[in-house]
C-alpha cells in the first residue's frame, strides 16, 4: 500500500514539475513531430497529468484546430492575441492549436517552438494530434 502511495505521488508531481520547469510536450501531427514549451500555470500542470492524449481536432475559422478534452482543466482566461503555434485552453474543456492569429479570452497552455511546416501538417479539415510529455 505504501508503495502505491509513493507511485501515485510521483505521477501527480510529474505534471507540476514539467510545467514549473518550462517543461515541454511533443505533438505528433500527420506524421510530423513538433515540440511545445509549456506555460507555468495550473492548467498546463493538469494537462501534463492526463498525458499521453490523442484527440481529434476540427478546423475552426481557418486559423485554428479545436478538440474537446476528456475533462475540464482549471482556467485563468485573459484577453490575448494569439499567433501560429499557440496552444490554449478555451471554455475549460477545449484545447486549441493555432496556425493563424485571433484575439479572444483564453488560458495559454504553451507554444510550439518551431512552427515551420505546422500549417501543412494540420492540413484542411479534421486531424488527430497526439500529445506526450517530452523527456
Amino acid at each position: 500500500m505504501r508503495k502505491l502511495m509513493v507511485i501515485a505521488m510521483l505521477v501527480l508531481a510529474t505534471g507540476q514539475l514539467m510545467a514549473e520547469e518550462g517543461g515541454s510536450v511533443r505533438l505528433e501531427i500527420g506524421g510530423r513531430t513538433f515540440t511545445a514549451t509549456l506555460e507555468d500555470n495550473e492548467a498546463a500542470r493538469v494537462l501534463c497529468d492526463i498525458l499521453p492524449l490523442s484527440l481529434d481536432f476540427r478546423d475552426y475559422g481557418g486559423f485554428e484546430k479545436v478538440a474537446s478534452l476528456p475533462r475540464r482543466l482549471p482556467s485563468q482566461d485573459r484577453q490575448m492575441r494569439t499567433s501560429a503555434g499557440d496552444i490554449v485552453l478555451y471554455l475549460s474543456n477545449q484545447i486549441v492549436v493555432f496556425y493563424g492569429g485571433n484575439s479572444w479570452s483564453y488560458t495559454k497552455l504553451g507554444h510550439i517552438d518551431d512552427v515551420e511546416g505546422l500549417t501543412e501538417a494540420l492540413g484542411q479539415g479534421n486531424v488527430e494530434i497526439t500529445f506526450t510529455l517530452q523527456r
